[in-house]
């Protein structure tokens, strides 16, 4: 049983990682931006706490693909 949650963590774990390793491409970060407008429109102009989170976590993850781009020498 406990083997079982062991093996769901690592593989959710693991999904995750590789999941944030990937760099986003312009076509995706376009469509994220297009998604942002519709949502601050939507809330009357006024962007909620949760999209300033996001874009600060994406952020974030952009520096993070930068310096190890960096390191890797790409």
């Amino acid at each position: 049983m406990i083997r079982g949650k062991i093996w769901a963590l690592a593989l959710c774990v693991l999904a995750l990682g590789v999941g944030a390793c990937e760099k986003k491409g312009p076509v995706e970060k376009a469509g994220e931006k297009v998604d942002h407008v519709v949502d601050t429109i939507k809330n009357g102009g006024e962007e909620t706490t949760s999209d300033k989170i996001q874009d600060e976590v994406d952020k974030a993850r952009d520096k993070a693909a930068d310096a190890t781009d960096k390191v890797e020498g790409k």
